[in-house]
């Protein structure tokens, strides 16, 4: 039998070794060990072994056959990856600047022991049940689902965007495509942004599909996900529900994605690789000739605009798909009037006016703190405006007491005695609490019965579901909380939504911080009045003219998505461009100065005629636990000049003796 040889990732932490190293098969290999293979094999001087995967078989190597080492043994009881998670991870690396080894981490599972019991995840959290029949789809559903069955499996499926306004019925069409791909045997992945979303999402896609579904999130512990995908691996299970991890389950035959609440921010990893999970799904689909349906009520730019250039087909669902159900009118309340009339209260006299309203009448009530970019930055209490940077359309953050800086551009001023705008003397840092909101509102509202939901009334197992659960069965008339309360979820009781300081994420040092607010204030007023009768939603603002904020009260997707868009093609963000950040991190300052100062010269020397190159400047938070961080942002139209830029600061990074005592991270977007 002729010689066959294998190329191997070393599955170690040193992150220099990130090549393809080959081996020879043993005789007693030959037909055990193949693609997606964990192997034992020498490595190095000595006689150190190293685990690796195996990513190609062939016949022949790279170099003298004489001097190629054999493959010890199979790793018993391994991973045996799907070819094409082996090859979504390749495409990971070159797309995000990782190493090979950080994207087999991301897409193959870890094995843990697990206990039977953790097969009836699905069963605990929605009790006992059957699948039960369809839904009537209104005309506009229809549509879409029409749309999608016409060309599931043909050449001409592009990716969808189901852009339905809140209350739409876009699961029940996600559900009717699902149907769909499993009467043809394929399997489908359904993602959800975050855990908070899995209670009543789960209970729907349960009642619906009975034990074909099983769910993957971050809570479950190590077992419990190895088992979960072992599931989908034996074929016990054709639907995953799950945040971006479940993107990773090895089914044989995906037929579809649907990624819900699309804009969401928490389908960006903050790990490398930083990969966001729209591009990867996209990605997974052509691989495996599946189709991939997105849906949302405030789109993210990028996705609108591919929609907007055909690449994605839009479908549109304009009304509520619950008989009698409407938008909720939206009231913004100003308080810079409110303090001027000597109202210095976190409630608004228009809202405990309506919570007054709605305690009376038996029905319930949402309270929303928007604490995005809590704390960080200075604004004045007299006119509203926040202290913004000359050079950038971002706010300046505080540092310590008396230096506002920008990290965008590096620009820093002394904290003002006055404010620029108005010259009043009132500027403070803004920000408060989910504690003190409960206890203002237990203050206001004796006789109610009130439930907050944060991360401290969640972060036991179970915590986010039980406080929903009770919530949904009416044993609380005010649910108060920050932003996990207003995604996605549908209480018919509520027929008031509550938005305190809605400008807070405005004043983000992030160029999306406008994109984010009305992302939240459109979701927020659309859990109001999604029953019967009539919602109200309240927004309090410092800013009530701000074009996000007024769009959001009118809900109005169009116009808000025109006036951003202009903003970025003026300031050359993305989607209008792309960017590259590179973030570079050590103990020493000065050696972390001096080299990135060193990578922004080298990029402007190379590539600084067709590229914006800005920077280095602290990152928003330059110093954790004694590690300093500098980045610098690259701009530019081209995302392949981007990716070159990126492999070729890695390789002078590699080359560079001194750059060992520090790290290096790249995000593209």
């Amino acid at each position: 039998m002729a010689e066959q040889y294998a190329s191997v990732i070393i599955d170690i932490s040193h992150e220099n070794v990130d090549r393809i190293f080959q081996y020879r098969l043993p005789p007693e290999l030959l037909g055990e060990v193949r693609i997606g293979s964990q192997v034992c094999v020498p490595f190095g001087s000595g006689n150190r072994t190293r685990k690796g995967y195996v990513v190609d078989i062939g016949p022949t190597v790279d170099y003298d056959p004489e001097k190629v080492k054999t493959v010890i043994s199979l790793v018993t009881g391994s991973v045996t990856a799907d070819s094409r998670l082996l090859e979504l991870a390749w495409w990971m690396k070159e797309r995000y600047g990782s190493t090979m080894n950080q994207a087999l981490r991301t897409v193959l599972p870890v094995k843990k022991q697990v206990r039977a019991r953790n097969k009836q995840v699905v069963k605990s959290l929605v009790g006992a049940g059957t699948a039960q029949g369809r839904v009537i789809l209104n005309d506009q559903q229809r549509r879409a689902v029409d749309r999608f069955c016409q060309t599931f499996g043909t050449p001409e499926q592009k990716p969808m965007l189901l852009y339905g306004i809140t209350g739409s019925g876009k699961t029940e069409v996600y559900m009717e495509m699902i149907q769909h791909v499993l009467d043809r045997g394929r399997q489908v992945i359904v993602l959800i942004p975050e855990i908070s979303l899995t209670y009543q999402t789960v209970m729907r896609f349960y009642r619906r599909f009975g034990e074909r579904i099983s769910v993957m999130h971050s809570r479950l512990s190590a077992g419990e996900r190895w088992d979960q995908f072992e599931r989908a691996r034996r074929g016990e299970t054709q639907v995953m529900i799950g945040a971006r991890s479940a993107l990773f389950t090895p089914f044989s035959d995906l037929g579809l994605i649907v990624m819900d609440e699309e804009h969401e921010g928490a389908y960006k990893s903050e790990t490398t690789p930083r990969y966001h999970a729209r591009e990867v799904a996209e990605q997974l689909c052509r691989m495996h000739g599946a189709a991939f349906v997105m849906g949302s009520a405030t789109p993210s730019l990028e996705a609108y605009r591919l929609a907007e250039e055909g690449i994605y087909e839009r479908m549109v669902l304009d009304r509520r798909a619950g008989a009698g159900s409407a938008p909720a009118s939206v009231e913004i309340v100003d308080l810079r009037r409110e303090m001027e009339e000597g109202n210095r209260s976190m409630f608004s006299r228009r809202l405990k006016e309506l919570i007054a309203d709605r305690l009376d009448r038996g029905e319930q009530t949402v309270l929303f703190l928007n604490r995005r970019g809590y704390s960080s930055f200075v604004s004045c209490r007299s006119c509203g405006e926040a202290i913004k940077c000359p050079h950038c359309d971002v706010t300046l953050t505080l540092h310590g007491r008396d230096r506002l800086v920008c990290h965008y551009c590096g620009y820093a001023v002394p904290m003002p005695k006055h404010c620029p705008s108005c010259g009043s003397p009132y500027l403070a840092g803004f920000g408060t609490g989910t504690q003190k909101l409960e206890e203002a509102a237990k203050a206001l509202f004796p006789q109610a019965r009130i439930l907050r939901m944060d991360l401290d009334t969640t972060s036991r197992k179970g915590g986010h579901e039980a406080i929903l659960s009770a919530f949904s069965k009416g044993e609380a008339d005010i649910l108060l909380g920050t932003q996990m309360i207003v995604k996605g979820h549908d209480f018919p009781g509520v027929t008031l939504v509550g938005v305190l300081a809605a400008d807070l994420s405005l004043y983000a040092p992030d160029y999306r911080s406008a994109e984010r607010t009305f992302q939240l204030l459109v979701q927020a007023a659309g859990r109001a009045g999604r029953g019967r009768k009539p919602g109200t939603a309240v927004i309090q603002t410092y800013v009530p003219d701000h074009y996000s904020i007024q769009a959001a009260a009118r809900q109005d997707y169009e116009a808000f998505y025109r006036q951003e868009m202009g903003f970025r093609r003026l300031m050359g963000y993305p989607p209008a461009c792309h960017m590259l950040s590179i973030q570079a991190a050590g103990k020493d300052e000065e050696l972390l100065v001096h080299i990135m100062d060193a990578v922004s010269r080298a990029v402007q020397a190379r590539f600084g005629a067709e590229t914006a190159v800005i920077g280095p400047v602290p990152a928003p938070v330059y110093k954790v636990n004694d590690i300093y961080r500098k980045i610098l942002y690259l701009k530019q139209e081209n995302y392949d000049i981007l990716i070159k830029i990126q492999k070729y600061v890695q390789n002078r990074w590699d080359e560079t003796e001194s750059c060992r005592r520090l790290t290096i991270q790249y995000d593209f977007s």
